[in-house]
């Protein structure tokens, strides 16, 4: 994961030192050495997140953060504030004018890399989402960055899990002022507690009494009702190591014991507000989008979308020097379903071939029907392994389950062939990354069906 980090501290020094070890993860790193700067770089769309220090001359931190959080070219870029002050308080006040997050100085590496790479993570599919927006030309931009203003952030739905009463009914506590809690002592029941109630967020504690923790993370990140819902961990300083890991699967925040209630508080609104904003974004894009661009039978984009999307991300893929994936798919003798089983069986199995489409590739990912039996999955910032990886997960979908079509639910057999392209050169087109796909979809074909196969440029 790499992404563009704006550093803002009115010592060089300072800067020096953050963008030493960020460009050590192969982060590119810009400097900013006022308020104003930092303004003026984001409103240029030159940076995914930003360090900011607080105590500045002229303008500090906190007015700046605030500034940013108000325009609308700018309210989206997640801001860490970075500074020596250690009260709660600070650190309430720093997160309540508008900061994503907040790292005390010195700055301790595992928590600097920990909250970079899960903000740069949930930008990147904010990013996707105004951009899917602005290809179907129906959501103004200065609408659908506008929402933030009039996000409610108070009576969310938050599921607790701890297997300690007394720890559980103290963090309890400090929620309830403002939100709705539901408490689970026994992780095994996730499951059933999340099909039973839509909650907005998970607060887990590390210290679960027999369960893994990060277990039951990742339990939440594959259930379809709570893909897209944060989790914060709560953690003890021994808890490090797992923290991190728990970010690189999808856990969105942590906070460390002993619990400050006002830090709890202001973490889990940020986690709301941005929960109810990205799902205000899913909303609008599904209500909005002209039918011209959807596939009715599937509900997937059409090609005509298709086309116009790939164009604008390989744009961008270029300009920022970012992987870009693009998978083919094609059902394996689709016409023979037609011609045995009559085309309401082919609808069928369109259908569903589209549905587990959708619940194998990851929220980023753009999938399209672009005809017929046809598919192709778009996806952003993935390099070959992870492209090779999801379309594995597809092609053992299809084949590991048959599928129940008409009345009688008779089981049908249906298997997939991928064929992989990447972005690789400054040079290539659409057409080329296209191209290549479909000759990497016929070797498929030709050597068997019901197979990944990769072609390289």
């Amino acid at each position: 994961m790499t992404a563009r980090v704006l550093v803002v501290d009115d010592i060089p020094t300072n800067v020096k030192l953050l963008e030493a070890r960020l460009t050590a993860e192969y982060f590119d790193v810009i400097g900013a050495f006022s308020g104003q700067d930092a303004i003026d770089i984001c409103r240029r769309g030159e940076c995914d997140i930003v360090l900011l220090d607080v105590m500045m001359p002229e303008m500090d931190g906190f007015e700046t953060a605030q500034r940013l959080k108000e325009d609308p070219l700018t309210q989206h870029v997640p801001i860490v504030m970075v500074t020596a002050l250690d009260q709660p308080s600070d650190r309430v006040k720093g997160l309540e004018s508008g900061a994503d997050d907040f790292l005390t100085k010195p700055v301790d590496d595992v928590a600097l890399l920990a909250r970079v790479k899960s903000l740069v993570r949930l930008k990147n599919l904010t990013d996707e989402l105004r951009a899917r927006a602005m290809t179907g030309h129906v959501i103004a931009i200065e609408d659908a960055v506008g929402m933030t203003n009039s996000i409610e952030t108070r009576n969310g739905r938050v599921l607790l899990i701890d297997t300690d009463e007394r720890s559980a009914a103290r963090l309890a506590g400090y929620i309830e002022e403002e939100h709705e809690v539901d408490l689970l002592t026994s992780p095994a029941d996730t499951v059933f507690a999340v099909a039973e109630k839509e909650f907005e967020l998970a607060v887990v504690s590390m210290s679960l009494d027999g369960y893994d923790p990060l277990r039951v993370c990742s339990q939440l990140r594959t259930l379809e009702q709570t893909r897209n819902m944060p989790i914060i961990l709560v953690a003890d300083e021994k808890d490090k190591p797992k923290v991190v890991r728990g970010l690189d699967l999808g856990v969105n925040d942590f906070i460390q014991r002993p619990v400050e209630r006002n830090e709890l508080a202001a973490r889990v609104r940020t986690q709301i507000r941005r929960h109810r904003y990205s799902a205000e974004l899913r909303q609008n894009l599904s209500n909005t989008v002209a039918m011209a661009v959807i596939d009715q039978l599937t509900g997937l984009y059409n090609r005509r979308y298709f086309d116009r999307h790939l164009a604008m991300l390989l744009e961008k893929s270029r300009e920022q020097e970012r992987a870009l994936s693009v998978l083919m798919l094609d059902i394996d003798f689709f016409k023979a379903i037609n011609d045995t089983h009559g085309h309401d069986v082919g609808d069928a199995v369109l259908k569903e071939f589209a549905r587990r489409l959708q619940r194998n590739t990851r929220g980023v990912d753009l999938a399209c029907r672009i005809g017929g039996e046809e598919f192709v999955v778009l996806m952003p910032d993935t390099d070959l392994a992870q492209a090779q990886a999801v379309a594995e997960r597809v092609r053992q979908a299809m084949a590991g389950e048959p599928i129940a079509v008409g009345p009688e639910k008779k089981l049908i057999n249906v298997t997939v062939s991928v064929g992989v392209s990447l972005y690789e050169n400054p040079t290539d087109t659409p057409d080329a990354l296209m191209k290549r796909a479909d000759i990497a979809l016929y070797r498929a074909k030709r050597e068997g069906r019901n197979r990944v196969v990769y072609d390289a440029a």
